[in-house]
């Protein structure tokens, strides 16, 4: 008898589905033109949990976290500034947690590519 197949591992590295391009709301946009991609590469039945690769152009924007993100920073430069005025730089390299709840500005100094795990 053969035991049940296991789910297949996802390399966030590998080929995925093509990107799709957005843009933060107009409303929250502060400083230039932050067009952003995503592929997500894995989704839980449930869809609370989602992973993948997240690509972003200079530009600064007002963000509101409903879900807690794990960040692993490929490339590029980002500075999150809290409403509380706490800031953090993060570069390629970095790992960070954004957590539910957060609010603040994202700005992007270089363009930027991150892998992502989303709870919500």
């Amino acid at each position: 008898m053969q035991p049940p197949a296991l789910p297949p591992i996802v390399a966030l590295g590998d080929d995925g589905p093509a990107p799709e391009s957005y843009r933060p709301p107009a409303d929250r946009i502060l400083a230039g033109d932050p067009v952003q991609t995503v592929s997500n590469r894995f989704a839980s039945a449930d869809g609370r949990f989602n992973c993948g690769v997240w690509t972003c152009q200079p530009g600064k924007w007002r963000v509101i976290f409903s879900e807690n993100e794990f960040c692993q920073w490929l490339e590029g430069v980002v500075l999150v500034t809290g409403d509380d005025g706490q800031q953090r730089r993060f570069q390629a390299g970095d790992a960070f947690v954004m957590p539910a709840g957060f609010t603040g500005t994202w700005e992007v100094l270089e363009p930027a590519r991150k892998y992502y795990a989303v709870y919500e």
